[in-house]
């Protein structure tokens, strides 16, 4: 056997027990051995629902910090999804290569927002292109950059701790973003974002699950959206 099938076998296997887990929240391994076991495309199910994030920008040039509220939507897209097949073509990238991804929408506040003068709110959408011979690493194609508005390509991997980690360079800029999760209704995740000038901000949030929306369909979104408080609009540097 050629060590590329031994490879997709191996992963096989790891996919047939965490969809197991996906689909029924239950698992005869712990936590920590079902995150070993995920590919990219399974570490993004785990996003799909309704969060309620904390954030703490530090202005690195300015050396002071900014406090941010948000409540996140995060959708997962099947590979055949018309908005996955559309991004690809977007990119001139073979759909057939996209396992599939997310859809994300984002309302919220931070510290230093001007009353009735800032709309902080948006949505994206990503696909994921893995590598042929080791699904937790390749391309992450977005509608737009989360630093800035411009369709962009990142790469992915996820490290030896098991966290997700992007990378993305931009013409004026670039970012890194790392999540994990230490327990499946808590997120993390930290960004630095390193500008042309000197003008740099690194970011924490914490995130907590707020409402599974898993299987929430997608003419159904906008409800959901329209029913998080004006008060709590999100603004995030990175998106999501």
């Amino acid at each position: 056997m050629l060590k590329t099938d031994t490879i997709h076998t191996k992963w096989q296997k790891n996919k047939i027990k965490v969809n197991e887990y996906l689909k029924t929240n239950t698992s005869k391994l712990d936590w920590q051995e079902l995150l070993q076991l995920m590919d990219a495309m399974q570490f993004f199910r785990l996003s799909a629902g309704r969060w309620k994030s904390s954030r703490t920008t530090h202005h690195l040039a300015f050396k002071r910090s900014e406090l941010g509220e948000s409540d996140i939507l995060v959708e997962t897209l099947a590979a055949d999804d018309p908005e996955i097949i559309a991004l690809c073509q977007m990119h001139e990238i073979d759909p057939s290569l996209s396992i599939g991804g997310s859809r994300v929408r984002w309302l919220g506040t931070m510290a230093w927002d001007r009353q009735d003068e800032e709309n902080h709110e948006g949505k994206t959408a990503f696909a994921i292109i893995p590598e042929a011979d080791e699904p937790r690493q390749g391309r992450l194609l977005r509608e737009r950059g989360y630093a800035e508005i411009v369709p962009v390509v990142g790469r992915f991997h996820m490290d030896e701790e098991d966290g997700l980690v992007l990378t993305t360079e931009y013409e004026t800029m670039s970012s890194i973003e790392r999540f994990w999760f230490p327990s499946p209704n808590l997120r993390l995740r930290t960004s630095t974002v390193k500008r042309f000038g000197g003008f740099n901000t690194a970011s924490f949030c914490a995130e907590t699950r707020v409402e599974d929306t898993e299987n929430v369909a997608v003419g159904n979104t906008s409800d959901v959206t329209q029913n998080i408080p004006q008060a709590q609009q999100l603004y995030s540097v990175l998106g999501w």
